[in-house]
């Protein structure tokens, strides 16, 4: 038997969209911080650590997914309240610089919602953001962590609704190990020698005594 009858083998979190859209939110946040915070601010390593964390923790939520479903869900979560921290200071700084967050109709917030959706490739918007202002990159963000945070709480509920039909590890490793015995003949008609149920532990079938047949009876 082999970890493959047990360990769910699909934990390649690069394939996620969730994942690609939260490596996006990292590199703009990288280019945003460092381009228009102030050199010492804090809040540079605040958002750059909370995009980090943000796309950390779903690899590594699903990698311990594999053996532990309360894991991976947790981590889940933890992923998308580092995204909610980030959102939070993208919205403060447009908000303290009397900038402009673009109302959910606003076409320019139309747009970008459109194209986010379209692109996963974090390459392409390390491309874009290059000729953009602050407060465009800012609502690219933004748009960004709106439509990860969909997908994260999707996720979740996938988590745990595969949680509850298939439980964790040791439910999976039971139904590997019991439809293992019966693949091999360990049923219950088989005792702990491979003697079925004539046999006794010793060999001694049914007919056979310890003073039976074998020289040890009554007339010996």
């Amino acid at each position: 038997m082999t970890d493959k009858d047990f360990i769910r083998q699909d934990n390649n979190y690069r394939t996620l969209k969730a994942f690609r859209k939260a490596e996006c939110i990292y590199d703009v946040t990288y280019y945003f911080a460092n381009k228009f915070l102030g050199k010492g601010d804090r809040t540079i390593d605040q958002m750059v650590q909370a995009a980090r964390s943000g796309k950390q923790n779903l690899a590594e939520g699903n990698i311990d997914g594999v053996t532990s479903k309360e894991m991976e869900i947790r981590l889940t979560n933890v992923n998308r309240a580092s995204l909610h921290e980030l959102l939070l200071d993208y919205e403060d700084y447009l908000r303290v610089r009397g900038l402009e967050q673009w109302s959910f109709d606003d076409p320019r917030c139309v747009q970008t919602r459109a194209f986010c959706k379209k692109y996963l490739d974090s390459a392409v918007y390390r491309e874009k953001i290059q000729d953009r202002s602050d407060e465009t990159i800012a609502n690219i963000a933004i748009t960004l962590i709106h439509q990860c945070d969909v997908l994260i709480r999707g996720l979740i509920e996938w988590q745990k609704r595969h949680f509850l039909e298939n439980g964790g590890i040791k439910e999976e490793m039971y139904r590997a190990r019991k439809a293992y015995r019966d693949r091999n003949g360990f049923n219950g008609q088989n005792g702990m020698n491979g003697m079925n149920g004539q046999n006794r532990m010793n060999g001694f079938n049914g007919q056979n005594r310890q003073n039976g047949q074998n020289g040890f009876n009554g007339q010996q």
